[in-house]
C-alpha cells in the first residue's frame, strides 16, 4: 500500500441530460468484528452513492448493528444482512429506492449458506441502476455455479443497467471470475485507478473483491482507495481483512 495521492473521482452528480455520475463500493465487513470506527471512516472518505457489503451482521442484533454502520458512514439501509445470509446494500440520501429483494441461494449440505442483495434504484429523474452484492462460495464447484445464478439474477432485474460485485473468492485468472466477467465488464481493468490487490487488508497479494457492470455504463475510475484523502492505512488494517474497491460509473439515462 502506498500513502501517495491518488487523482480524484468524479463528484456525484446529475447531468443535464439525465445521466448520472455515481460512487459505488464494495467492501468485506466480516461481520463488523473490528474496528467499526475505522470501517465507517474508510467509506465515509469514499463517499459512496452504493455500498455492496459482504459479511454483513446476520445473527442476534444483526439489524441493529447494520444500522449503526449506515449511520456513522452517513447513508442508510437499503436491503440485505441476514435475509440474504451475509450481503447487504447501503446507500446515500441521494438514492431514490425503487425495490429491494433479498435471494437465498440453494444449500449445499456442509457449506456456508450464501445469498445476493439486490436493488433497482435511481439518481435524478431517469437513470436507473440494478445491484447486486455478493459472497461466493469458497468450494470451487459451488462458486461456479453461483456464478451462473449471478448473472440470471442481473438478467432478471428487468433494467438496461445493472451493477453487480462483491467477494468473488477467486482471482481474475479463476473460472468463476472468468464466467462472470465474460458477460459483465470488470471495472477495474476497464479504468484502473488506486491499488489492484484487495486481500488480504495487511499486505494484500491478490484482488478477489470486484465491481462488474453491464453495457452501456461508463466506467471512470475504479480500484481500491489508498492513498484517497480521508482514507489511511492504519484504517484500512484495522477495519476489516478485505480491502475496499471503489468505482465512480456514468449511468445513462433511460
Amino acid at each position: 500500500m502506498t500513502a501517495d495521492a491518488l487523482p480524484p473521482l468524479p463528484a456525484t452528480r446529475t447531468e443535464a441530460d439525465g445521466s448520472a455520475v455515481v460512487r459505488a463500493l464494495s467492501y468485506n465487513v466480516r461481520s463488523m468484528r473490528d474496528d467499526t470506527a475505522a470501517l465507517a471512516r474508510v467509506i465515509r472518505a469514499c463517499a459512496p452513492d452504493l455500498v455492496l457489503v459482504q459479511e454483513a451482521p446476520r445473527f442476534a442484533g444483526w439489524r441493529r448493528r447494520l444500522a449503526r454502520l449506515a449511520r456513522e458512514s452517513g447513508l442508510v439501509v437499503l436491503s440485505g444482512g441476514a435475509p440474504a445470509a451475509g450481503p447487504a446494500l447501503l446507500c446515500s440520501l441521494r438514492t431514490v429506492a425503487e425495490r429491494t429483494e433479498d435471494v437465498l441461494l440453494p444449500l449445499t449440505p456442509g457449506l456456508h449458506r450464501r445469498g445476493f442483495a439486490t436493488a433497482v434504484v435511481r439518481f435524478g429523474r431517469s437513470a436507473r441502476l440494478g445491484v447486486l452484492s455478493c459472497h461466493l462460495s469458497l468450494q470451487s464447484a459451488e462458486r461456479y455455479e453461483q456464478g451462473g445464478m449471478l448473472l440470471e439474477r442481473v438478467r432478471s432485474l428487468g433494467v438496461p443497467h445493472v451493477l453487480a460485485g462483491g467477494d468473488l473468492n477467486e482471482r481474475p485468472g479463476g473460472r468463476t471470475f472468468r464466467r462472470v466477467a465474460g458477460e459483465l465488464r470488470d471495472c477495474r481493468p476497464a479504468a484502473p485507478w488506486g491499488g489492484e490487490f484487495t486481500s488480504p487488508a495487511h499486505d494484500p497479494v491478490q484482488r478477489i473483491d470486484a465491481l462488474f457492470t453491464t453495457p452501456g455504463i461508463e466506467v471512470l475510475g475504479c480500484g481500491v482507495p489508498t492513498g484517497l484523502p480521508g482514507v489511511t492505512p492504519a484504517d484500512l488494517r484495522a477495519a476489516t481483512d478485505h480491502l475496499p474497491v471503489l468505482a465512480a460509473l456514468r449511468v445513462p439515462a433511460a
